[in-house]
């Protein structure tokens, strides 16, 4: 099957639709699919490179505009690569409307990563032509349940959904690294919190910092991202240094031990925008408890309420500290919690996503060729 990921970004860039791209796509590879990725190169010239078996095509990037890359010619190249599968990944309206022009593939599949929650501007003149793009796609993925029953776009078009939850590389997580593990709480002291993620602003980091200020322990977080300068302002003004640690990015192969590393878990979320949360997955397939918040998204059907973690409500530094008091003091808990939270995870595996998505594109092809 030749098959064509369309998204901005692809890795060595980071982020979670990034990485998802990178996880299903090399996975289909291995499977023996003939896989491509189209994206926006950072610069001003397009380029194509070879990437662990996929093709990855990066098209000039003209200028970047309210977090959106554009790219003359993205548009002319996604009519040029053959596919028999174009996976859009939203949002991404330069691709979207790319491909709803120009391209060729034999179905169009969509996963729905996340609804447009900031860019209020933009969706008002993005929504007529959202819904077309929407209607004319074969298939839609939606990543869980609850984002399927609480998007008001899939709602409209539940009959062309299907749910398949992001995986990740949980044996890679699972295992254990002793020394480095070791390592880093000699170094930073226990007990341990951590948060991974991309620094941007649904992240919640202020209401974590701010939640810190009661607790007795050391926060790790690690990414970089565009709020990082703020926080770490913020996180001085508070008094926190030395009890608060930014590390930036961390090496891919280094970040399991950090998940092993920590006692606890955090993702402080504030907006819908963060609509899944793979990292809570890698730190349950860790053994991990995590602390999520309630903001009608994927997050708090990724972690189960008082049987993988804890869940409270967005933008409450108190209730925050709370969760987090609990798993650290109450060792049975955690240790209870972290045990469900690893058994839970192997299913959210690439293996078992990839599969899924599969199936879901011989469906389609099937259907349309009828």
């Amino acid at each position: 099957m030749r098959i064509l990921h369309v998204y901005k970004d692809y890795f060595p860039v980071i982020g979670g639709i990034e990485n998802h791209i990178r996880l299903l796509a090399r996975e289909q590879v291995r499977q023996g699919h003939e896989v491509a990725v189209l994206v926006t190169n950072l610069g001003p010239r397009t380029k194509e490179e070879n990437l662990e078996g996929v093709r990855v095509i990066k098209a000039a990037r003209l200028t970047h505009l309210v977090s959106t890359p554009l790219s003359f010619s993205f548009f002319r190249l996604i009519g040029k690569i053959p596919a028999q599968v174009v996976h859009l990944h939203f949002p991404y309206p330069p691709g979207e409307v790319a491909n709803f022009l120009f391209g060729r593939g034999e179905i169009t599949v969509m996963t729905y990563h996340s609804d447009v929650v900031r860019q209020k501007l933009i969706l008002t003149f993005y929504h007529p032509l959202l819904l077309r793009i929407l209607s004319k796609a074969d298939g839609i993925i939606a990543t869980s349940p609850r984002y399927l029953d609480s998007s008001p776009y899939l709602r409209l078009f539940r009959d062309k959904c299907t749910v398949i939850p992001l995986g990740v590389e949980v044996e890679r997580f699972a295992s254990v690294q002793r020394e480095e593990v070791e390592a880093i709480r000699r170094r930073y002291g226990t007990p341990l919190i951590l948060f991974v993620g991309k620094l941007r602003y649904y992240k919640g980091i202020p209401y974590l910092l701010e939640a810190m200020r009661s607790l007795q322990a050391t926060l790790l977080i690690v990414g970089s991202g565009p709020m990082e300068a703020a926080w770490r302002r913020l996180s001085s003004e508070m008094g926190l240094d030395g009890k608060v640690f930014f590390l930036g990015e961390v090496e891919d192969e280094k970040l399991p031990a950090f998940y092993q590393a920590c006692d606890v878990f955090v993702l402080p979320a504030s907006h819908r925008s963060e609509a899944f949360g793979t990292v809570l997955i890698e730190a349950m397939a860790a053994g991990k408890p995590v602390v999520s918040t309630e903001l009608g998204t994927g997050t708090s059907w990724v972690n189960r309420d008082g049987e993988t973690g804890l869940v409270v409500p967005p933008c409450d530094s108190e209730a925050l500290a709370k969760a987090i008091k609990v798993l650290l003091e109450e060792e049975a808990i955690r240790r209870q919690m972290g045990e469900r939270a690893r058994s839970y995870a192997r299913s959210f595996s690439v293996e078992e996503m990839a599969r899924r998505v599969l199936e879901f594109y011989q469906e389609l092809l099937e259907r349309k060729r009828r």
